[in-house]
């Protein structure tokens, strides 16, 4: 369903022209109305408007400076006027102004009908014609990402071969000069795609001032991020300009050198993503050149001994220690002067003998402690270096109280087992928690606590339960007087012991024994 707009300064003849189209073409449009060119253009702003209805002479803004200012518009409404008044100069106007029609008042409806239809077919054709070109422009816009992609990725193709795929994308200028620079997004909307964030570095470069209006190309990488390869290397520093006043949407970027020749689009490329990496030690959105750092020192050892003792102290509680080592091997001077090879060559080395030795050595629990911090385990989810700094004292600082958690539980786990193998070999002879909690080296109270976690009982009913169990025994398969079976169980005497066994088997030894031979 089209819109018309009709404006005239007589609403009788504005909603005259309503019912007569509305007759004729039933449903087929919805209507606005102004009653004079400025309301019109008002509505021309905020509504999308098809066909424009207007007469000449009106109050405020006439009909020939209306059209006149339609013809600014980027798109354009079909335009009918219609006038009492034959004039051949504003009929030369509606023809400079693309008008498609001049009627004359009163309105024949056969005339409005078949102009209203012949402007249908006309739309209609403009329409197909106009998705057409934009189908075959985006064909020809995808053409050329695959074959930018392809050439970025295959390093074995030759300059020649280059030549001749960038002659085929319109790129042939790459032969006289060019920069790349690859983007990566370091904004704070979260979840934005990167289809967005490539319609908005469209949009910016869209929108750069005349000077900066060179040859450009935009593609995504197999990383999702974006190459710019541009004809002119004054482009890159506006848009480093550009990215803190743009607030929220902020990105990084990494900037090749300046060279020529289609064999250097690869090594472009290349140096591009060298330098994306070199972001990380920034604190926050901006740029890097190629020619900035690639005389960084790439002669360096990985301080693996230092790495080792942060290692070796976890569970020890020596934290200030643990953090003064970080510091070293992770300074910040240190870090910038060094090629970034360094910091990824320690994060790996502190993944492997400090992070993984945990998992390895205490097992499956500790998997939730580095599930929390699993951003640590690759520098490349951090944009920016401190917080990488911080999210690894941050998981040393978890790790060093887990170990100590995890060798408090072995260590009272084994001792635990060598106390009640003590008491198992000893519960016959006077003994007591005291003894056995010296034998194992532990506070009485802590022993008392550790040893109720580890049995699921008391000291003392452990203690009972393993002595009547011997006098069961005793009772069932040997001829023992009752008093003989109370001492070779450990009691110290047999009333004692009978009370404690009628308390735990219900009945006393000698109704057990008589019991346990009626039975056999």
């Amino acid at each position: 369903m089209r819109t018309i707009l009709i404006v005239d300064d007589e609403k009788n003849i504005r909603l005259g022209l309503k019912a007569m189209i509305a007759r004729e073409f039933p449903e087929a449009y919805t209507f606005e109305f102004a009653g004079d060119g400025e309301e019109a253009l008002q509505l021309l702003r905020s509504v999308t408007i098809d066909i424009v209805i207007t007469d000449i002479r009106m109050p405020v803004m006439d009909g020939i400076t209306l059209i006149n200012r339609i013809q600014e518009m980027v798109l354009k409404p079909a335009v009918i006027i219609l006038s009492g008044h034959d004039d051949f100069p504003y009929a030369k106007e509606a023809i400079r102004c693309e008008v498609k029609e001049y009627l004359l008042k009163p309105i024949i409806r056969d005339e409005l009908s078949s102009t209203l239809v012949r402007l249908e077919n006309d739309l209609k054709l403009k329409e197909q014609i106009s998705e057409q070109l934009s189908n075959s422009l985006q064909q020809r816009e995808a053409f050329k990402e695959s074959q930018l992609s392809y050439m970025l990725r295959h390093s074995h193709i030759d300059g020649e071969t280059m030549r001749s795929k960038l002659g085929q994308i319109d790129m042939a200028w790459v032969e006289t000069g060019f920069q790349v620079g690859v983007l990566h997004y370091r904004g704070t909307i979260t979840g934005m795609k990167h289809s967005e964030f490539l319609a908005r570095i469209q949009d910016e470069l869209a929108h750069v001032p005349e000077h900066y209006h060179h040859r450009h190309a935009i593609i995504q990488d197999k990383e999702n991020q974006l190459v710019l390869i541009a004809e002119q290397a004054d482009l890159f520093p506006y848009l480093t300009e550009r990215i803190a006043p743009a607030g929220y949407f902020m990105y990084s970027m990494g900037v090749s050198d300046y060279t020529r020749g289609a064999e250097r689009l690869q090594p472009a490329y290349a140096e591009a993503l060298e330098a994306l990496k070199y972001t990380f030690l920034q604190s926050g959105p901006g740029s890097v050149s190629y020619e900035s750092i690639c005389h960084k020192n790439k002669d360096f050892t990985v301080p693996v001994a230092t790495i080792q003792r942060i290692a070796n102290m976890l569970g020890t509680d020596r934290n200030k220690e643990m953090s003064a080592l970080l510091l070293e091997i992770l300074d910040m001077k240190t870090v910038t002067q060094l090629d970034i090879g360094y910091v990824e060559a320690v994060s790996k080395a502190l993944n492997e003998l400090v992070f993984d030795k945990v998992f390895h050595v205490y097992g499956g629990e500790s998997v939730e402690i580095l599930r929390l911090f699993k951003k640590v385990g690759d520098i490349s989810n951090f944009y920016y270096f401190s917080d990488y700094f911080h999210s690894v004292e941050g998981l040393v600082d978890r790790l060093n109280a887990y170990v100590r958690t995890m060798k408090t539980f072995h260590i009272d786990h084994r001792e635990m087992k060598k106390a009640t193998q003590y008491i198992q070999e000893n519960f016959d002879k006077d003994l007591n928690m005291a003894m056995v909690s010296n034998h194992v080296s532990f506070n009485y109270s802590y022993f008392s606590q550790a040893f109720k976690e580890y049995t699921g009982e008391s000291f003392v009913h452990y203690l009972k339960r393993l002595r009547i169990e011997r006098a069961r025994e005793l009772l069932a398969t040997t001829d023992f007087k009752v008093y003989e079976i109370s001492e070779r169980a450990g009691f110290e005497n047999v009333k004692h012991f009978s009370r404690v066994f009628k308390e735990m088997e219900g009945v006393s030894p000698q109704e057990y024994r008589d019991l346990r031979e009626v039975i056999s």
